[in-house]
């Protein structure tokens, strides 16, 4: 496997990982047995550090991508895939946390879809759909709607919401707001894709 194309695959890796992490102390709790809250405090200290290092592989492996010329039309497709499978796991942990409204999580779960069925219906057209701006853009969206979340949760776990005064509903909100944006963002960008490659779905479908 190419060096950037590992990058991608750690992701995909991580995904099932952060949300294991994640749930660890609802889990222990689920089977009778008390979670210590350093446990608890530690669980969600390790999702800020994996999902930070799974967003610098996104990075990494564009750039190993250019270095060592590996630039590819199975790399154009693996990488938003990886996005994706790390960034929905994510958000239906969210979703069910109370942190991401469902309507939300719905509504991306349909732009994804429908932007990876444009993705197939142009691989076997013979193009590779490659993430454009408006799609970076979402998606650094996305990343920074899941800081904020762990942050909260962050918080919450370490007790610092009660001992600083910290309205944890009203950062809720806040956080809700983010999701919108991304909604809104990820509309935005998938109207983009279909401008510039609908073309290739209305000949596919002729």
């Amino acid at each position: 496997m190419k060096t950037s194309n590992k990058f991608t695959f750690t992701r995909i890796i991580l995904a099932p990982v952060i949300c294991l992490v994640y749930s660890l102390p609802n889990i222990i709790k689920h089977f009778g047995s008390g979670c210590s809250n350093t446990l608890s405090v530690f669980s969600v200290c390790l999702c800020i550090v994996l999902l930070a290092f799974a967003e610098i592989t996104d990075y990494l492996d564009g750039h190993f991508a250019r270095k060592h010329h590996e630039v590819s039309d199975f790399g154009k497709m693996f990488d938003p895939f990886a996005d994706v499978f790390l960034h929905l796991s994510t958000f239906a942990l969210f979703m069910i946390d109370g942190y991401m409204p469902a309507l939300c999580f719905i509504l991306i779960l349909y732009r994804e879809f429908s932007q990876s069925f444009l993705r197939q219906v142009s691989a076997a057209k013979g193009t590779a759909v490659a993430a454009r701006k408006g799609g970076k853009i979402k998606t650094v969206f996305y990343v920074t709607s899941c800081f904020v979340v762990l942050l909260q949760e962050f918080f919450i776990r370490t007790g610092f919401s009660d001992s600083l005064g910290i309205n944890m509903q009203v950062c809720k909100y806040v956080g809700y707001g983010f999701f919108t944006i991304c909604v809104i963002l990820s509309y935005i960008s998938f109207i983009d894709y279909l401008i510039h490659f609908g073309k290739i779905l209305k000949s596919a479908a002729e």
